[in-house]
């Protein structure tokens, strides 16, 4: 059965529409109202205040703390600054993805990692020969994760933190009300957006501080299911949707390196050896088979195609998490890969999707098929293969110094 968090007294007064899932053992909101659109929007136009505190959470502490990450994360952690927060994966020996999350440096030799699947009995297995203390601190640690447009003037009434410093994927301490509390500037909306981490202790005064202080600025409870759409509108992936932890994969068909899942940009290759270095060496010389795109699906066919049955076109308003084939043209002779996740995305007025296809059929702006299926009759509409990053807008990562030159 699931247990509740932290912030659970006040969240569940809210949710009105009692749609919850199950996050990693947690009680999680779908969506505080019977649909979610109010809390989408929130995200994108004002605020939207999210219990993230099922991620897992932990901490590395210890002279070798940096070089024990960097020797089982792609990147090189050795590099990171005190005060900045880097997304990154870690592999396998073989070069195949485990799981993703952020890093954040708090000090010289101290660190807090998050990551969606339990990593802490992987992590260990590497602690050999490292001055290094890890802890699992999941449950000790809650987490609220405030976005969109207005999240910066909120926490700007609770703290006295220099807000308008903080820089995109940078992390503060702050205090809030006589306890303390950590803020980074991250997110999984592709927006202007915060991360709050509180102990447990402190997690309701916190929760009511933001809400009480964010009335002035629209901020709403936001749930799951509003998250689930602005994440594929910034091209954000989720793992066993858009990829397979490697250790949990059924067959290696479905094991994903970081170049194969749009992350190769995180891998930092010539530097000291890593947990996947031979193999993503190997990749990087040789090319990768496969990529995510993103998926402009043609709306004008799909309205053609629904009008031919005498019926208005079906879109729904949430997420949808399926494998559709993806073909090279329409006679459908040759799939070419499968969308993993898709949208229609209010703000951008669009049908998207993000879809995992044959590398050498990456060309951005070229028209592939995805598969439509109408009246219980699979058809194909025509999509536009794009960046899988939608949206991504300017205000994501400026600082209120740069918005008020541009004024």
């Amino acid at each position: 059965m699931p247990v509740k968090s932290p912030f659970h007294p006040r969240t569940s007064q809210l949710c009105e529409s009692m749609n919850y899932k199950e996050w990693a053992g947690y009680y999680a909101v779908s969506s505080y109202l019977v649909h979610h659109d109010m809390e989408y929007f929130a995200f994108r136009n004002s605020a939207g205040l999210l219990d993230i505190t099922p991620l897992y959470k932990y901490s590395v502490k210890g002279k070798d703390a940096a070089s024990f990450l960097s020797r089982i994360m792609v990147k090189n952690i050795n590099k990171l600054k005190v005060g900045r927060v880097t997304y990154c994966c870690w592999c396998t020996a073989d070069g195949k993805v485990v799981d993703d999350g952020t890093v954040m440096r708090r000090g010289d030799e101290e660190f807090f990692v998050t990551s969606a699947d339990p990593c802490f009995s992987w992590f260990s297995r590497f602690k050999r020969g490292y001055d290094v203390q890890l802890e699992d601190i999941s449950t000790q640690i809650a987490g609220l994760a405030l976005q969109g447009p207005t999240s910066r003037d909120i926490i700007k009434q609770i703290t006295s933190a220099d807000m308008d410093r903080l820089k995109f994927f940078g992390t503060t301490r702050a205090r809030v009300a006589g306890f303390e509390i950590n803020i980074s500037r991250t997110g999984y909306t592709g927006d202007l957006g915060y991360e709050l981490w509180v102990d447990n202790a402190n997690a309701i005064k916190l929760y009511d501080l933001l809400m009480a202080e964010g009335g002035r600025y629209n901020i709403r409870p936001a749930g799951l299911d509003a998250l689930d759409v602005t994440r594929v509108e910034a091209g954000l992936i989720l793992k066993d949707v858009d990829y397979y932890n490697a250790l949990h994969a059924l067959i290696d068909d479905r094991k994903s390196s970081p170049y194969e899942i749009s992350l190769g940009w995180t891998v930092n290759l010539e530097r000291a050896p890593f947990n996947g270095q031979k193999a993503l060496k190997k990749e990087k010389e040789s090319g990768s088979s496969w990529t995510i795109v993103g998926l402009d699906i043609d709306w004008t066919e799909i309205e053609k195609l629904y009008n031919s049955y005498g019926l208005p076109p079906e879109v729904g308003s949430m997420a949808w998490r399926d494998s559709i084939p993806i073909y090279k043209d329409k006679s459908k002779k040759t799939q070419i890969g499968y969308a993993t996740s898709g949208t229609w995305s209010p703000i951008l007025k669009k049908n998207i999707a993000l879809a995992t296809i044959e590398k050498k059929f990456d060309k951005p702006g070229a028209t592939v098929q995805i598969e439509c299926t109408v009246e219980h009759i699979r058809h194909t509409v025509s999509a536009r293969l794009t960046s899988p990053q939608f949206f991504n807008p300017e205000r994501k990562k400026s600082t209120p110094s740069v918005e008020n030159k541009k004024q």
